[in-house]
């Protein structure tokens, strides 16, 4: 499988580097628009390919998107990253300009590819894709529900440590769905489980709330310590998704994809669960939601319409 990841920043590269030590791809080919960059991350990438035992073929390229023909997936994290102090929102205008660009380069190489969006504000940009390329939905995934819902996870796993558990974030299963936003985000309490246990039987609801507000501002948190946005885990989430595609995992992965009558919603891309497969999205999978829970999603859904709607001119 040859594999395409648009943009070499600290996301991307991660994305590439996790994608080549997994050895399920044959090529990752690395693109930027800054001269050298992509060549050197791949070059340093390769190096490591003896010490990590993996022969999967890293190529980086500075803006020659004929170097991705063929690509059955394409990770896109083109754009500019936060700085502490901005939301994902704030991005729109700059971002969608690239990310429209970038599509329209790829499609015109690859017009058979899945693509994963991680450029932000994630669900503007997947819905901004879908529109733009005319692509059936099966075939745009935004990546924001995987990440989020990993973050769910190590936070309730400090959570149950406080509570007195020995907890791993191997052991805990948790859900994020609704936007990939820090005020909108829905953290699935009700379905968490330590080690089959739901956590709601383990944790008081103080330790819960922690949980639930720490991963919504999970990103900003480290935004703030480290001066930009996260890499490591959007960059792993993002191989994490490629690898349910590559092996036809039909893997249920929270994803960012669009609704046409699911959860009573339509004309709108935000995370719900669904099955990953190698056509992309294979199934929604429709969680019955109640109380709090259905009522931020609903919230959810209004925000992320209303980001929709600055879109403007970059959906014509």
């Amino acid at each position: 499988m040859k594999v395409t990841v648009v943009g070499a920043g600290n996301v991307g590269a991660t994305a590439a580097n996790v994608l080549a030590t997994k050895g399920f791809a044959s090529e990752v080919v690395l693109i930027d628009i800054k001269e050298g960059l992509s060549e050197g991350k791949a070059m340093d990438i390769m190096q490591t390919a003896h010490m990590l035992n993996f022969d999967t073929k890293v190529t980086g390229v500075t803006n020659n998107y004929a170097a991705t023909a063929g690509s059955q997936v394409v990770v896109i994290t083109s754009g500019i990253p936060r700085k502490p102090g901005m939301s994902r929102e704030d991005l729109i205008g700059t971002n969608a300009k690239i990310v429209k660009s970038v599509v329209d380069q790829i499609i015109a190489h690859s017009p058979d590819a899945i693509l994963i969006i991680i450029s932000n504000p994630m669900d503007a940009m997947t819905y901004l894709t879908l529109k733009d390329s005319k692509l059936p939905r099966n075939r745009i995934l935004g990546q924001g529900g995987m990440l989020d819902s990993s973050r769910f996870r190590y936070f309730l796993a400090q959570a149950l440590k406080k509570a007195g558990y020995d907890a791993s974030m191997t052991d805990i299963d948790g859900m994020v769905i609704g936007g990939h936003s820090d005020k909108t985000m829905v953290p699935l309490v009700s379905l968490a489980t330590y080690k089959g246990i739901p956590v709601t039987q383990l944790l008081n609801q103080e330790l819960i709330t922690e949980a639930v507000e720490q991963t919504k501002v999970g990103g900003a948190t480290l935004t703030k310590l480290l001066g930009t946005s996260a890499w490591y885990a959007p960059g792993a989430a993002a191989a994490a998704m490629v690898e349910a595609i590559a092996l036809d995992a039909k893997k249920l992965i929270p994803s960012c994809v669009y609704l046409d009558g699911e959860y009573g919603e339509k004309d709108l891309c935000i995370g719900v669960p669904v099955i990953l497969g190698k056509n992309g999205m294979e199934k929604i999978v429709e969680v019955k939601l109640e109380g709090d829970e259905k009522a931020k999603f609903e919230e959810s859904v209004a925000a992320a319409r209303n980001t929709n709607s600055k879109l403007g001119d970059a959906l014509k």
